[in-house]
């Protein structure tokens, strides 16, 4: 039997079969992606082959068929931890937010050099408006304006005051999406709007802190009523990119690659060589100082290697 894997939660997986029939099953052996160690070998949207257990109330997985694609995260604080987000995904929406709690533009930045090293398309979602006094207004459109123009869409919304959603809605039909970002950011109360009736457990963000407080425990896959899925992930508040090497980290900022083949050198790390075409672009301002800047800090930095 074949099924997809829609609720993981670490020891047991949901499975659901093609005509929307779900069982409860466990793993058989030991999985591993590529050499890579991570926390839970199978993913939320993974397909799999199983067979029911003589009871005919669980099973057991027994094998993980190709993915498309997956993307993992590996926390800056846990070295040694590596996490599956999603497989199989069509795209990745990050939701972001510059209060309660705020989002930099270096987490922006590991997000989308993690989904593009494994070909995942990003959506950056600017939640909470409802907050946002003028002047911090006139500052997303400033951070919009540097994603806009190298490729990933932005569109700017409230969840809570359900305000600008339809055009989210339309970029989230007939797709399986994974849905991510800091805890706190409006990942479950996007789901409560998106899904009638589901009722997911929503926290406020501490005030001490800014920092949201974890309400989801593990990843799940929920079918969207106007077609498609989204795949609700524990939120992060801290975010490692793994398995890029050095060498190959430019080709993952979409407008350092359209440049790479103008440097004097083919081997141009992009950091103070000689007739570098991201660097003469960096002056020329044709390159924002913050991307930049994540890319010095992401070369520099071992998490790169994993």
């Amino acid at each position: 039997m074949i099924g997809k894997v829609v609720r993981s939660t670490g020891s047991w997986y949901t499975l659901m079969d093609e005509e929307g029939h779900r069982y409860e099953c466990r793993i058989k052996g030991i999985f591993r992606i590529q050499g890579i160690r991570t926390t839970n070998p199978i993913a939320v949207g993974d397909q799999v082959e199983f067979h029911l257990e003589e009871d005919l109330s669980t099973g057991l997985i027994t094998k993980v068929l190709p993915r498309n694609n997956y993307i993992i995260r590996k926390s800056i604080q846990l070295n040694k931890e590596i996490q599956i987000l999603g497989a199989n995904l069509d795209q990745a929406l990050l939701l972001v937010t510059l209060i309660q709690p705020r989002t930099s533009l270096g987490f922006i930045d590991r997000f989308t050099v993690s989904a593009e090293s494994f070909h995942i398309p990003v959506i950056l979602g600017f939640n909470k408006f409802e907050l946002y006094p003028p002047d911090s207004i006139s500052m997303v459109r400033e951070i919009e304006s540097i994603y806009t123009k190298i490729g990933y869409p932005c569109l700017e919304f409230s969840v809570l005051a359900e305000i600008h959603l339809e055009p989210l809605k339309n970029l989230l039909k007939d797709k399986t999406t994974l849905i991510s970002g800091h805890s706190g950011v409006g990942k479950s109360t996007l789901i409560n709007f998106l899904i009638p009736g589901i009722k997911l457990k929503t926290q406020e963000v501490s005030a001490s802190s800014d920092r949201g407080l974890h309400t989801t425990t593990f990843a799940e896959m929920y079918e969207l009523p106007f077609g498609g899925f989204i795949i609700d992930t524990p939120g992060i508040r801290e975010l490692g990119v793994v398995g890029l090497e050095k060498e190959e980290l430019a080709h993952f900022f979409p407008e350092m690659k359209a440049l790479m083949a103008q440097c004097r050198f083919h081997n141009c790390r992009h950091i103070q060589e000689p007739g570098c075409a991201i660097l003469k672009a960096l002056e020329d301002g044709l390159i924002e100082p913050s991307r930049y800047d994540s890319y010095q800090s992401l070369y520099f930095n071992q998490e790169t290697r994993g």
